[in-house]
């Protein structure tokens, strides 16, 4: 291209055609930007509640400058939104997607990432800043941000429409990438799934989808483990919003009222919902098409989704973005013995699983206790299994950086302004503070970048021994052998040994008291962290 060629682009925008018109981006910075490119019809009318349809086709070149409208949903309480930014572009035609491409035009063939933001599928957006494309862009690859429907319109279940409306967003975002990237630049047979928290979980069950078989190459799952929510828990939320409404719990009577008291009714039903509070919830359910099973036993045990290479992972201190908001975690310590037995009731277990995470961690409160106990039997347990399925094609990591805000720790969703390297904008310093640091920024956004390039981010896949990336405070390394949860759930295992017979745990010293086992416990736990290479 000449500089007089150039030039002329940098001024009229790049244009690219897709199967329904042509679209018109502009350039920043060098790369080539399209926002709100619509990938389905606007979800109204007779398409509310149903599954996704093609757009209209258009004629001429439509402008693709400004992200497309978001997905009707409610504000973050004020407590949250002073640390998640979810801003709200208002119209109907939500179902649109963005990209962003060094090279736009057919024939560079480069690797496609594709982004799904999470929000517990009720909040978030493809327009949040945090999730800005340039840097993967900059780096080689053409990457691609979906916006979808949440909450009861996306995964409320009702007797008189099909479910999960949002994960059929989801495939169909998956379907136009497939059909459409090459003329943006990208190589359709290289497309990975990214996502974090709601978006992980859609990704497993996307990745598990029979419809979904061979449009993905590779996918990471940050903080989110595939699964598929209890189908009378999404049902009590439809029938408490349809009692304060004083409406049939169906999708005719739903689309009847208006949005905004909709969205209003949503929220006041599911202000008590959380990881670990549990409560009514929306989710992905099992529906006998698209999620025939649920998603983690079908990729366990199941022929779907062995070919896509894997990338999973979790924060230290997932749980303290549920609890340190509105103060949480103060009432949990609070209600001490009572907040331990629902948590125990959430995660099945009886009072020696508490009393190993006790001994693994001496000192610590009842909320982080309950915390790690819940973070561990929803996010890290099902996916230390589905990494145990897929050896030799799955990579883990741990991110352990601290934020510097006060009390947030490692949390849920902190790890996201390193993995896009926007560190530097104010949305992602809600989280993190000032002055996050740079070198980890690279470290992460390097990997996941060379995870959508060659499958490998840069250590060893997980095997019989465990390995798990650390990135966290210094140059990141890689810890082998016992760690949360699994050395949690060793640490029950001996206390409940130690207790009735004093029989020592397989492969531990003798530990005849508490005493006893919390120092073998320390002293195992500092050679299992002591166990690294870079």
């Amino acid at each position: 291209m000449t500089a007089t060629t150039t030039q002329t682009a940098e001024r009229t925008g790049p244009v690219v055609g897709t199967p329904y018109g042509a679209v018109r981006g502009r350039y920043e910075n060098g790369i080539a930007v399209f926002r709100g490119i619509p990938y389905a019809a606007p979800p109204v009318g007779p398409h509310r509640f149903r599954p996704p349809v093609p757009p209209k086709p258009w004629t001429g070149v439509r402008d693709a400058l400004a992200f497309g409208p978001t997905a009707p949903k409610p504000p973050y309480s004020e407590a949250f939104a002073k640390l998640l930014s979810d801003p709200v572009v208002p119209g109907d035609d939500c179902l649109n997607l963005n990209v962003w491409t060094p090279e736009p035009g057919p024939g560079a063939r480069l690797p496609v990432m594709v982004w799904l933001h999470g929000g517990a599928l009720t909040r978030g957006s493809s327009a949040v800043p945090v999730y800005d494309g340039h840097a993967f862009a900059r780096d080689g690859v053409v990457m691609v941000s979906v916006n979808y429907r949440l909450g009861v319109e996306g995964y409320g279940l009702f007797p008189d429409a099909p479910a999960n409306p949002g994960l059929r967003d989801q495939l169909a975002a998956l379907r136009w990438v497939h059909e459409s990237i090459a003329a943006f630049g990208g190589d359709p047979d290289r497309i990975t799934l990214f996502g974090q928290s709601a978006g992980a979980i859609s990704i497993g069950a996307l990745i598990a989808a029979p419809q979904a078989q061979g449009l993905v190459r590779r996918a990471v799952l940050q903080s989110g483990p595939p699964e598929a929510f209890d189908r009378d828990k999404v049902r009590r939320m439809v029938r408490r919003m349809a009692t304060r409404l004083k409406i049939p719990a169906t999708a005719e009577a739903f689309a009847a009222v208006d949005r905004e008291l909709l969205l209003r009714t949503q929220a006041d039903v599911g202000r008590l919902s959380s990881p670990v509070l549990g409560g009514p919830t929306f989710g992905i359910v099992i529906d006998g098409d698209l999620v025939p099973r649920d998603p983690l036993e079908a990729l366990v045990d199941g022929e779907v989704g062995r070919g896509v290479d894997l990338m999973l992972g979790w924060t230290r201190d997932e749980y303290r973005l549920w609890l340190v908001p509105g103060g949480l975690h103060e009432r949990v310590d609070r209600l001490g013995a009572v907040a331990l037995a629902g948590a125990m009731a959430r995660c099945h277990c009886g009072v020696e699983v508490p009393r190993g995470y006790r001994a693994l961690h001496p000192g610590a409160g009842t909320a982080e206790t309950v915390g790690q106990l819940v973070t561990d039997h929803l996010l890290r347990y099902p996916l230390h299994r589905l990494a145990d399925a897929h050896p030799g094609t799955a990579h883990v990591y741990e991110f352990a950086w601290p934020s510097n805000r006060p009390d947030l720790g490692s949390c849920h969703a902190l790890e996201l302004g390193f993995v896009f390297d926007t560190g530097e904008i104010p949305e992602s310093a809600k989280l993190a503070g000032q002055d996050a640091p740079q070198a980890l920024a690279d470290a992460m956004h390097g990997a996941w970048v060379r995870f959508a390039v060659t499958g490998d981010p840069g250590w060893q896949p997980w095997d019989d021994s465990h390995p798990v990336r650390i990135f966290g405070e210094g140059d990141p390394y890689v810890a082998h052998g016992p760690r949360d949860p699994e050395f949690a759930l060793w640490a029950a295992d001996a206390v409940a040994k130690a207790k009735e017979a004093a029989v020592p745990a397989e492969g531990a010293p003798p530990a005849r008291s508490a005493t006893e086992l919390r120092s073998v416990v320390r002293r195992l736990r500092r050679t299992g962290d002591a166990r690294r290479s870079s």
